[in-house]
């Protein structure tokens, strides 16, 4: 059964996109989760991975062509069957997720089913609008709803705020972009779910929408078969004895083990028998954390303890100190999950090397003190470092691109960003054209920008499009460090602490102030001579810092 995709709305602000590039061609075979394209939006160029398995028998929107959110975008279907209706628009032909050929056993069709909104099968009445979980993010892949402005009878107008909503960079506010009153809310405050889940559905006072939040989206880990039909007490006495003769998963009749679809990629990608692990899913359903928890060991320990307890009780013990082994397991949060998929991406894919120069901070010190007995002015030597990286960086522009790999971009323009500690991680809130701020504008601008991560008040614009990286932790007293590169950027500078001790100059030894800085580079595009000649100009403008006041 043919399946229709239409252009996503990949961002909060999105109205169109432009295809950037088809990542496979008419007549391939495609299977879940598969990339199908890069779309550029308003705010990136993002991958759009499909959501369905089979041939793509259409693409509606060739690459370079701009179209509106929902304009048919390609068709997904069997080999060789017949698209005509749907491509000449006729409303009875059936497509995204349809509901025929799927119920034979519809019980465990649902268990399978994706939780994207895209696989609704009942009617929507006119005037409502089903609203699902927005990517708010170029990387985002679930979020979590932290807080509803709005309440179920509550009436709403286009750009009112619903919510507020955890992605992977930050918490941001999410607008209504329709008017009615709030109908339903499909994903309760704490709760976590995958983008394209539902979210809400805004229509008329008064509309019957059953048919729609019960036959239609879910969320989180509950299957939808648990929550549209209750089963029946034999039924679940039998599952609940083959999941305890399994010791593993909530089984259905004839076997089946009731796992989300995200667990079952999981288990499959790492090779682990699913009947070998415990669901804690609601009625024992297997969740994506019962799979990444799971441990081979554990599973045999368990089999095997009543044994070894048996044995043990007859032999012997030796003495072992007093105390308890205890864990705790936190959740990671959406941010801390993006920074371990960004960071691993970079260190595993671009070749790094770092070049280390110790710095005389004597005049940077002279220099600072005087401008900050200006009138309302305060500049700190972190502000310093990053002009002087603006400046250093327009010498040597080599440094300033980005490896692809057909081509070495390199960025006409100087854009950096400055790492910022917050309490669930690291985020880059990026100082556009730096190379035009002064050191008090710097400083104004990192200032405003570091409050307003540590509140997750940034907005996605404000953490993208750095050309190089500065991350500085000198004010812990790291003397020196090394750091991952910030991709897509070609380097990114360790910036140390200032150390007051003994140096030579003029061929004696007096009491001077240092600061060691360290340049990782990506040797793809960034050689070893140019990461030295960067970082000798870099010194220059740190030592010398009237040249960075004109």
């Amino acid at each position: 059964m043919a399946t229709v995709i239409n252009m996503p709305r990949l961002s909060d602000t999105m109205e169109e996109g432009v295809v950037a590039k088809w990542l496979v061609k008419k007549g391939d075979k495609i299977s879940e989760g598969d990339i199908l394209a890069e779309i550029e939006t308003d705010k990136a160029t993002m991958e759009f991975e499909s959501f369905y398995e089979g041939t793509l028998l259409h693409i509606g929107i060739q690459e370079g062509e701009t179209a509106p959110v929902d304009q048919l975008l390609a068709i997904i279907g069997d080999e060789g069957e017949d698209i005509s209706d749907l491509l000449n628009g006729n409303p009875d032909s059936k497509a995204e997720g349809s509901a025929e050929g799927k119920e034979e056993n519809p019980t465990e069709e649902k268990v399978e089913e994706s939780t994207t909104a895209s696989e609704e099968t009942a009617e929507v009445p006119e005037g409502v609008e089903v609203i699902t979980m927005p990517r708010l993010s170029d990387t985002m892949e679930e979020g979590t709803v932290a807080t509803w402005l709005k309440k179920v009878g509550d009436s709403v107008e286009e750009g009112d705020i619903l919510a507020e909503i955890e992605t992977d960079k930050a918490t941001m506010e999410f607008e209504s972009f329709y008017n009615g009153t709030l109908l339903h809310i499909g994903i309760n405050e704490g709760e976590t779910a995958p983008v394209d889940a539902l979210l809400a559905i805004i229509g008329p006072a008064g509309t019957d929408i059953s048919k729609i939040k019960d036959g239609g989206t879910t969320t989180t880990t509950a299957s939808s078969a648990e929550k549209t039909e209750a089963p029946k007490e034999e039924e679940k006495q039998t599952d609940t004895a083959d999941s305890s003769a399994s010791g593993g998963g909530a089984r259905a009749k004839g076997g089946r083990i009731f796992a989300s679809p995200l667990a079952k990629k999981i288990a499959s990608d790492k090779g682990i028998d699913l009947s070998q692990i415990k669901g804690t899913g609601e009625n024992g359903r297997i969740i994506k954390k019962d799979v990444e928890s799971f441990t081979p060991a554990a599973a045999a320990a368990s089999s095997s303890a009543s044994a070894k307890e048996t044995k043990a009780s007859s032999v012997a013990q030796p003495f072992t100190p007093a105390g308890e082994e205890s864990f705790e397991e936190v959740k990671n949060s959406q941010m801390r999950k993006a920074i371990a998929k960004s960071l691993s991406a970079s260190k595993f894919s671009a070749p790094h090397y770092y070049l280390t120069i110790e710095v005389d901070m004597d005049n940077a010190i002279s220099s600072r003190k005087t401008i900050n007995e200006l009138p309302d002015t305060k500049v700190s030597f972190n502000d310093m470092v990053v002009k002087a990286c603006a400046m250093a960086l327009r010498r040597h522009p080599q440094v300033n691109t980005t490896w692809k790999d057909d081509v070495t971009v390199y960025s006409k323009h100087i854009s950096i960003g400055v790492a910022v500690a917050v309490p669930d991680g690291l985020v880059v809130p990026v100082l556009p054209f730096t190379d035009q701020m002064s050191i008090m504008e710097i400083d104004t601008k990192v200032r405003d920008l570091a409050t307003r991560a540590r509140d997750k008040k940034l907005t996605p614009q404000e953490m993208s499009g750095s050309t190089f990286t500065v991350s500085n932790l000198g004010m812990f007293g790291i003397q020196e460090f090394t750091s991952i590169i910030n991709q897509p950027n070609s380097a990114i500078l360790s910036v140390g602490a200032i150390v007051k001790k003994p140096v030579v100059k003029n061929d004696q030894v007096v009491v001077g102030n240092t600061m060691k800085v360290t340049l990782a580079c990506d040797h793809r595009t960034v050689d070893g001579a140019t990461g030295a000649q960067f970082l000798q100009t870099l010194r220059q403008y740190l030592e010398n810092p009237v040249t960075m006041l004109a």
